[in-house]
């Protein structure tokens, strides 16, 4: 009979569900758990260990056990909570979602209390984790971290993904695999928060640099620009090329008037939590938190303002604002 797994995995959806699936090509097993017992019953029949709750995962696991909590940051404390109920002293749970770092404190302070561990791992690589591997920001203690490294090893992408940083030589290093002990519990989502922070900044250039493309037909001279081929080219060889500029192009190629996807861009938490730690630190962060503005913006949060600029141009100066194409009624 072949042993029990002890590794677990709570939260199948797009990330979870692939990281159990990557883990699995390494030959490490998993119990899965999830809300949707669909999601549970699909990742069955590809060989995982289905658990109909979070005492039946427990009880299918073997000790020490680990497991994986990949579920919506506003459920992540609650359900670290309960999951404790049913682990004993020398297992370990990993938060690998986009929780705030500071709150892995308090989560790593209530498990201790019942010799439980606790290890953050930022994660990135979304949907394409499972291709491509996943880079993984880790905090936690230096020796239940090492005790993890099968795990992490397998998850992230590896050496071969990208050519060596010129200079480094010897054997490489664990970020060279694509995985890194940022240090202790909480370092993890704040190297991983500060990552997504960098993310905005980079999505909001691209998108500037793009809307004054698609508006330069009717600039003096008037240019009828393809915007998808120049995203192309910026792919072969310019400064600019990244894994962003990648979907960019994509998705223009699909669609190049983009008129499918929304106007509203939604922020999960670590955009603010980026801003929120630079004023903590004193550190001038005017890109990041522009791009986190910009993002409000999207989603008309500053219809008011405009309103009272408008209001204050026609008090002060006589300006009677024109209800613009877009927007006929002037609301």
């Amino acid at each position: 009979m072949s042993q029990a797994p002890n590794f677990a995995m709570i939260g199948l959806g797009r990330m979870g569900a692939n990281i159990v699936r990557r883990v699995s090509q390494a030959g490490i097993n998993s119990v899965v758990y999830d809300l949707n017992s669909e999601a549970v019953a699909a990742l069955g029949k590809e060989g995982a260990v289905t658990a109909t709750d979070m005492a039946d995962l427990a009880a299918k696991l073997a000790t020490p056990r680990t497991v994986w909590v990949m579920v919506p940051a506003q459920v992540t404390d609650s359900t670290i909570a309960e999951l404790s109920n049913h682990l004993t002293a020398g297992d370990t749970i990993i938060d690998g979602g986009n929780s705030y770092y500071k709150n892995d404190l308090v989560n790593a302070e209530l498990l201790k209390a019942k010799g439980i561990n606790f290890v953050d791992v930022g994660t990135s690589g979304g949907v394409y984790g499972l291709e491509r591997g996943f880079s993984l920001m880790i905090g936690g203690d230096k020796k239940v971290v090492d005790s993890l490294e099968p795990i992490f090893k397998a998850l992230a992408p590896g050496v071969e993904a990208a050519e060596r940083t010129p200079g480094r030589s010897g054997a490489p290093t664990q970020a060279e695999f694509g995985y890194l002990h940022c240090g202790p519990v909480g370092s993890g989502h704040f190297v991983k928060m500060i990552h997504n922070g960098i993310e905005y900044g980079m999505m909001a250039a691209f998108a500037e640099g793009l809307a004054i493309f698609e508006a330069a037909d009717e600039m003096t001279p008037a240019y009828d620009l393809n915007i998808p081929e120049i995203t192309e080219v910026w792919r072969r060889g310019s400064v600019v090329a990244s894994w962003l500029l990648d979907l960019t192009a994509q998705a223009l190629h699909e669609s190049s008037e983009l008129a499918e996807y929304s106007s509203e861009v939604s922020d999960s938490g670590e955009g603010r939590w980026t801003v929120q730690a630079a004023i903590e630190a004193g550190v001038p962060a005017h890109v990041l938190s522009a791009s986190l503005y910009a993002r409000f913006a999207s989603r008309n949060n500053d219809e008011f303002a405009n309103r009272v600029l408008s209001a204050m141009r026609y008090k002060f100066g006589g300006h009677n604002e024109k209800p613009s194409p877009k927007n006929p009624q002037g609301k």
